[in-house]
């Protein structure tokens, strides 16, 4: 932990040993009515769910879990054949009431604060930008967060997070399944096969997020396997 990047340490008694070496971090919003109770519930032994740190919408950051413990922040998850996602990632959950007690943006403050402490845990743990990623990404049938308000492009701009590409073509897979194989190629779990798509769109595309398969999300898919295989998707 850079100490200069946090401003309150709360110690969560929510948190165990890792069995991996840390190489994602998975972004959250809280999606609760308010910062304090968010807090409350991280902290709170009977809810067993943590996070290493919290982000307000003022842009205090506290810290909650030491890195080196694993927090219990994605559930049962999975990211390009890690299951285990807790103990190979850093949680950052970021206050916001989502989807269910008003979604909105993310405030100017609080994305200043989450810019230096991700590029600070990025370059601590030589984390690749294609393991930075959402709850939804890791857990599409469960979680939607941090959503479709959330400013992945500008976090790719700055080497963040892989960037967003535009769509080349308008490219139709031969079936949804061949689509799903190659969404699973590139790292999601596909066992909900519509709940993938729609986590995809919601990361990708966000401007429309129905589940359904398109030209358009194909063409992006295949733009990111491209920078995938020549080694750019780092």
């Amino acid at each position: 932990m850079n100490r200069w990047l946090v401003n309150h340490v709360v110690a969560s008694p929510n948190c165990n040993m890792r069995k991996r070496p840390i190489s994602m971090v998975v972004l959250h919003y809280t999606g609760m009515k308010s910062a304090q109770e968010a807090l409350e519930r991280m902290c709170d032994p009977q809810a067993e769910v943590s996070a290493h740190y919290m982000i307000d919408e003022e842009g205090i950051v506290t810290s909650l879990v030491p890195e080196e413990k694993r927090a219990w922040h994605a559930g049962r998850s999975y990211w390009r054949g890690e299951a285990d996602v807790n103990s190979a990632s850093i949680g950052i959950e970021l206050v916001n009431p989502g989807h269910e007690f008003g979604y909105r943006p993310f405030p100017e403050p609080q994305m200043d604060a989450l810019l230096p402490l991700l590029a600070d845990i990025m370059d601590r743990h030589d984390i690749p930008r294609a393991n930075v990623v959402g709850h939804s990404d890791v857990a599409p049938a469960r979680k939607q967060d941090p959503g479709e308000y959330f400013d992945w492009a500008r976090l790719g701009e700055l080497g963040l997070a892989l960037e967003i590409p535009k769509a080349k073509m308008n490219l139709f897979y031969d079936n949804p399944g061949a689509f799903y194989l190659a969404l699973e190629r590139f790292g999601y779990d596909i066992t909900d096969g519509r709940a993938a798509v729609r986590a995809f769109q919601r990361r990708w595309r966000p401007e429309i997020i129905d589940g359904e398969i398109d030209g358009e999300i194909g063409g992006i898919l295949f733009e990111l396997l491209l920078e995938r295989d020549i080694g750019r998707a780092r």
